[in-house]
């Protein structure tokens, strides 16, 4: 009897574990080619987002690998199937390739995620 009551318990509990709302992010992209830019061009670009969970989604932090790029986050959550942005510039003052990372925390069901920038700046008139 006991072990019939403990184990209709742990499957009660099981699916009150299974029913928890969780937030869900799906980039449109996870990496942005800047291609052959001029130095000195915009460097902002824009990684679009959507909440395909069923709760909302709070970006905690957005990092990136180094001071030459900057990004910057949503500060209000997104609510379920809304979309969001995340905004980054590189400084396009720097000459040659391009390849960093930026990582965002948030409460999703995967909380870390890696996004990446490439490209390559030319001098004006360089060939």
């Amino acid at each position: 009897m006991k072990k019939t009551v403990l184990m209709l318990f742990v499957g009660l509990l099981s699916l009150g574990v299974y029913a928890q709302e969780t937030a869900k992010i799906e980039f449109k992209s996870e990496t942005i080619d800047y291609g052959e830019i001029e130095r000195g061009s915009d460097g902002v670009r824009v990684f679009e987002f959507t909440n395909t969970g069923d709760a909302p989604l709070v970006i905690s932090n957005v990092r990136s690998s180094c001071g030459c790029t900057i990004p910057k986050k949503p500060e209000e959550p997104i609510m379920p199937g809304k979309t969001g942005k995340i905004e980054v510039k590189y400084d396009t003052n720097r000459i040659g390739p391009i390849r960093k990372a930026i990582t965002v925390t948030s409460n999703a069901d995967t909380p870390t995620k890696v996004l990446k920038i490439k490209g390559t700046v030319k001098n004006p008139g360089a060939k």
